[in-house]
């Protein structure tokens, strides 16, 4: 018997982390990974302190919703992503109990700590409802918007949590981050178009194109920047601010690459991992400067 040569162990390793990050894209971990890094780039730049409910609580609705939409894509996914279908069907009611388990806890302890606007954790659900059993996702570039408006809620409830609601810094950081993830949502519609087309839902891609999508996909992600910049110079934004163009540039990135042939990980990794990616800079930045 041979002993593995050194292609056959890499080969061994890269399947080995390539099932892990599909085990953390398909259990929606890590996009519950991605909304918690929205969380702590926001509470950095706007100079808070890190607190782990607000981590827990986002982490937690996450999981909810996007489990609770895998079952009710899940026709959609066996024709657009076959892999992820088959992980809902074998694994889908363990996570979705753990999403909901996670969800009614987060409410729990809102609830005996006595923390003002409780009521609003059960936005999530209604979010859930409208974009899974509401038809938005049917209606040409609303399923984006209103992802994206989701999406901009989390650095509302970080203003909302820290009695910031109404500050420059937290209105700015829900402007961006609801306008950069309308922008991935766009993106992600790539992979989806057979499927989409099959079902009948109107998307970008599928009326104009991947390679027209990605054009404007990109204008749109130049635009944000360029309003990045123009409220640092023009307000008295902080400088620090800058550190969201370090996304821009990773979206930019990716763009090009985003075709109807790339796989889950391309999609629910790397584009999804925008959020990652710009939690990291700024934990970088901040221990850099201080």
């Amino acid at each position: 018997m041979t002993a593995p040569t050194a292609s056959h162990r890499n080969r061994a390793w890269l399947s080995s982390v390539q099932h892990g990050l599909r085990l953390l894209v398909h259990s929606n971990c890590f996009i519950s990974l991605a909304t918690m890094s929205v969380v702590i780039t926001t509470v950095i730049l706007t100079e808070l302190s890190v607190e782990p409910l607000p981590l827990f609580i986002v982490f937690a609705a996450t999981l909810f919703v996007y489990t609770v939409n895998r079952f009710t894509d899940l026709e959609e996914d066996e024709e657009n992503v076959p892999d992820r279908a088959s992980f809902t069907k074998r694994y889908g009611r363990h996570l979705l109990a753990l999403g909901v388990g996670c969800y009614v806890a987060a409410i729990g302890i809102t609830v005996i700590r006595g923390l003002p606007g409780a009521i609003y954790l059960l936005l999530p659900l209604v979010v859930a409802a409208l974009y899974s059993l509401g038809g938005v996702k049917q209606l040409f570039l609303v399923k984006n918007v209103f992802v994206g408006l989701a999406w901009g809620l989390i650095p509302l409830g970080v203003g909302y949590y820290y009695q910031q609601l109404w500050s420059l810094e937290i209105l700015v950081m829900t402007g961006y981050v609801t306008a950069m993830i309308t922008i991935a949502a766009v993106i992600f519609d790539i992979k989806d178009i057979p499927g989409d087309r099959e079902e009948g839902i109107a998307t970008v891609p599928n009326r104009f194109g991947p390679r027209s999508t990605r054009r404007y996909s990109q204008a749109a992600n130049v635009a944000v920047a360029a309003v990045v910049i123009a409220l640092v110079v023009g307000t008295g934004l902080s400088h620090a601010f800058l550190a969201l163009l370090a996304m821009n540039g990773y979206v930019a990135a990716y763009i090009p690459f985003a075709t109807p042939d790339r796989g889950p990980l391309y999609y629910g990794f790397v584009v999804d991992g925008e959020h990652v990616f710009l939690a990291v800079v700024t934990l970088a930045l901040e221990w850099l400067l201080w």
